[in-house]
């Protein structure tokens, strides 16, 4: 079940890499930017562009998603079942306004919703943490490597 700082977490950075497994047994890791969290046992993502992500889950619908913010270097590993809602389908429009509303015509190019039924969550932080680093701190040092690396 998903704690009130990983709904937060996910709501804020929305960018998940979902692991998934191709039919010859390979891992496979892409990043979905559209997910929205739908209850605390469920998240799902728009489907754009994800041929590979589709197949993958066609065959074996058990996937894991990493969120992680870049600032707090802090994020979330969830595993689940997936199940597929497609355009013009029972369920699909129940839901659709979600992406509709954070999105708008972005939202239009979703072929299908793909949900995921939460089996499993667990924090995931960098070692930094370990040693005493606070938040605060970690924020201010992605902040200014960013602000290096995009002036």
């Amino acid at each position: 079940m998903l704690s009130t700082s990983a709904i937060d977490c996910i709501s804020r950075v929305r960018l998940g890499f979902v692991a998934s497994v191709t039919s010859g047994g390979r891992p496979s890791v892409s990043p979905k930017g559209t997910f929205v969290v739908l209850d605390k046992r469920t998240i799902a993502f728009g489907e754009i562009r994800s041929p590979g992500t589709m197949s993958n889950i066609g065959h074996s619908p058990e996937v894991e998603v990493n969120f992680v913010d870049p600032f707090t270097r802090k994020g979330w590993r969830i595993r689940g079942l997936t199940s597929v809602l497609r355009r013009e389908t029972d369920g699909f429009d129940e839901i659709f306004s979600k992406w509709t509303a954070l999105w708008g015509d972005l939202s239009h190019r979703i072929k299908a919703i793909v949900v995921v039924s939460i089996s499993q969550v667990k924090p995931l932080s960098t070692p930094p943490y370990d040693d005493g680093v606070s938040e605060a701190e970690m924020v201010a040092v992605y902040k200014a490597k960013y602000m290096g690396m995009y002036p």
